[in-house]
């Protein structure tokens, strides 16, 4: 169980063998630990001794947040005692055939995958841009599967990512503001919720590194760098627009999502939370965001960071100033996402039906196989 907590000003206590969330004399919510996966907090929410105490010794990842969403760090449990897999791990760094192997295959299910999903928004919206940029993305796989270095891959991974976000804004129905991926700030809506999902994202790949096992900071397409989760961000790659991705656009087309959502931040200026109590529409059953296409699309649904590279074109910085969720579209994203990863579909390898969440989780010990020598090559998720 992941849970989230938002409430600014809220405290976390120990009592008996559960957790209170209390804010002021109010007791807001119970968390029994044992139940308790990862626990993620967002902005000025404290957490005393005991309950610290409580939480690593269930080996609770907690997650701290800046209100908005930027990762700020976690508390997590000691490191898996395996420590011949991780020597293993750091051995094969110096390895440059595995690095090649291994970076190729993420590579060419990330460059798949965002090649499908824009196949997708040509066939759905009718955008021939789409369709050309799709094309040019398909044709960088023979080109990397003849690449004789890791930069050459992290090379054509960043074109097919500057490729696939010259198309990308085509699938929004509307205008928001969306023309090329800017972080750091993100100064449109569509950028605000990409980054946040990106977050969200990185986190559960990181509880999933853990769980197999493996060394986050040792990864192979992003450069290693002090403090840099590479491995993490290397395994987040094929799932970025698997789930971040359409997700974004389900958000937005599917209109969860408003333009009185968002507030741009401004010296002095702070978004005032805005309450909505209409139902959120079910963001799993836009036909975009589905592993495979196999099944027809209901009739009453339309379509409605990276590598080691710092500067690629399409993942632009600028100094505009940041446009944020207000509180309660938070919440309403933090819904969707956690809806998103229960979402099932067949997965070939362990021939049966997975969850995004279990996915996250196969692919990473799938990982530590191929560490390991017991699999012979990195096989990533791909959207059909």
């Amino acid at each position: 169980m992941v849970v989230y907590i938002r409430t600014q000003g809220a405290r976390i206590i120990r009592e008996g063998r559960h957790l209170l969330v209390k804010k002021e004399q109010d007791t807001l919510h119970t968390l029994f630990t044992y139940k308790l996966d990862q626990l993620v907090l967002f902005g000025s929410v404290e957490i005393t001794h005991a309950a610290l105490v409580s939480l690593m010794r269930h080996a609770v990842d907690v997650v701290f947040l800046s209100v908005n969403g930027r990762f700020l760090g976690r508390l997590s449990s000691a490191e898996a005692k395996n420590v011949f897999l991780r020597k293993r791990q750091f051995e094969l760094l110096d390895n440059p055939g595995f690095g090649l192997l291994v970076t190729k295959s993420i590579v060419a299910g990330k460059l798949a995958n965002l090649a499908t999903l824009l196949n997708r928004i040509k066939r759905t919206k009718d955008e021939p841009l789409a369709g050309v940029k799709a094309q040019a993305i398909q044709e960088l796989l023979p080109l990397l599967a003849s690449a004789e270095s890791v930069d050459s891959v992290r090379g054509y991974e960043g074109k097919g990512t500057a490729l696939y976000f010259e198309a990308f804004p085509k699938g929004f129905v509307g205008d928001w503001g969306f023309t090329r991926r800017v972080r750091r700030p993100p100064t449109d809506p569509v950028n605000s919720v990409l980054s946040l999902l990106y977050t969200f994202l990185m986190n559960r790949v990181y509880a999933a590194v853990r769980i197999a096992a493996l060394d986050p900071y040792a990864g192979f397409l992003h450069s290693i760098d002090y403090g840099r989760y590479s491995l993490v961000l290397d395994l987040m790659e094929e799932f970025r627009p698997i789930i971040a991705d359409t997700l974004t656009l389900s958000l937005f087309n599917l209109k969860i999502l408003q333009k009185d959502d968002f507030y741009i931040e401004r010296p002095l200026n702070e978004g005032l939370s805005t309450l909505s109590p209409q139902p959120i529409p079910d963001v799993t059953q836009d036909p975009i965001g589905w592993i495979t296409t196999d099944t027809p699309a209901p009739e009453v649904l339309d379509l409605p960071e990276q590598t080691g590279l710092e500067n690629l074109a399409g993942m632009v910085r600028t100094g505009k100033y940041p446009v944020k969720l207000r509180d309660d579209a938070m919440r309403r994203v933090i819904e969707a996402f956690e809806k998103k990863l229960t979402t099932q579909f067949f997965y070939p390898p362990a021939e049966r039906q997975l969850t995004y969440a279990e996915a996250l989780i196969y692919q990473s010990q799938h990982f530590r196989k191929v560490i390991e020598g017991e699999a012979a090559v990195y096989q990533p998720v791909l959207l059909k």
